[in-house]
């Protein structure tokens, strides 16, 4: 299968008409649905490409992920791409959604958790041989293990999680939204800091297991106390690692700011915190991949989930560029 084939358009995205027709307006008024174009894998030198994943299979709890990429693009579409310190983004493409994942669309029963992570790993390893950020719209968080796999194969990697819980769940049978990390963490991750994660949502035993892997916890309280000190960290949990991988579950944020998730609940981020910290994280040199996961658009309240995934990742690609100028 050629790197082209390996994409192809979401019918409900399709059925929007595209990112400029989502803009439209005021010519002054520069929004992403103007910069952001469709491209094949193998074309064009850009920052960054988005990369969509309309996959819910393995989610614990509530489904619905599998509609996040076209309402993220959407939301991101009608964004406007000024940032008051890093100015204005551009050098943003779209290569679509991973075709296996479109064509499970209409398929009740599915592929096995761990076929669907195979196939999709073989994917994502051509999109992170480009020379542009992979920024990955989910989906939900099971697809987080073969989103990074490829990066354990040429060096060290750390990841910072930004989740209301830990996933280092053990795979019982098959693979879940719960487990990636500790598959990650199997295969040689050598740096995890789960950060805004909250009392009385993990058990102990996986507090413990991720305590002997090396991985440690910046909890909700402690980003509500100082952003920039939690940012810090983050980057000291992962240590000195050759790649940096970012991923947001959208349940890391409040329950009020994310209502559209799998598992919402109390005493999460606030959408400004988190956004401060994805622009401080997004300027360390080393980031190879950032992704959105667990947004469940048909959970949601009036786009408030959407809306802050799409602003999530305009602040982390501000922040990615704005260190490399």
């Amino acid at each position: 299968m050629s790197g082209t084939d390996r994409f192809a358009t979401n019918p409900d995205w399709a059925s929007t008409g595209g990112w400029d027709v989502l803009a439209g307006g005021d010519a002054n008024d520069e929004l992403f649905g103007d910069v952001v174009e469709r491209v094949a894998l193998e074309t064009g030198d850009y920052e960054a490409v988005l990369v969509g994943e309309p996959y819910d299979g393995a989610v614990i709890g509530r489904q619905g992920a599998r509609e996040g990429p076209p309402a993220i693009r959407r939301s991101l579409a009608r964004t406007k791409t000024h940032h008051f310190d890093g100015g204005p983004l551009e050098g943003v493409a779209d290569l679509g959604d991973v075709a296996s994942l479109v064509e499970t669309l209409e398929d009740e029963a599915g592929e096995p958790v761990s076929a669907v992570q195979t196939e999709l790993r073989e994917t994502t390893r051509l999109v992170h041989e480009r020379d542009a950020l992979p920024v990955f719209l989910g989906g939900d968080n099971s697809l987080t293990y073969p989103n990074v796999a490829p990066l354990l194969e040429s060096g060290t990697v750390g990841v910072i999680n930004f989740d209301a819980h830990l996933d280092v769940r053990a795979v019982d049978g098959e693979p879940t939204s719960g487990t990636p990390y500790r598959q990650l963490l199997e295969d040689g991750l050598d740096g995890y800091a789960c950060v805004g994660a909250r009392h009385f949502e993990t058990s102990t035993a996986y507090h413990d297991f991720l305590h002997e892997r090396g991985g440690e916890v910046v909890t909700a309280e402690e980003v509500g106390d100082d952003v920039v000190a939690a940012a810090d960290r983050a980057l000291e949990i992962v240590g000195d690692v050759d790649a940096l991988y970012v991923s947001v579950d959208c349940d890391v944020l409040d329950a009020s700011a994310a209502p559209g998730v799998s598992a919402p609940t109390p005493g999460g981020l606030r959408t400004r915190e988190l956004f401060r910290l994805l622009r401080l994280l997004a300027s360390d040199d080393r980031v190879a991949g950032f992704e959105i996961v667990e947004c469940a658009p048909p959970l949601d309240r009036e786009g408030l989930t959407a809306d802050a995934a799409a602003r999530a990742i305009a602040h982390f690609l501000a922040g990615y560029m704005e260190g490399r100028r």
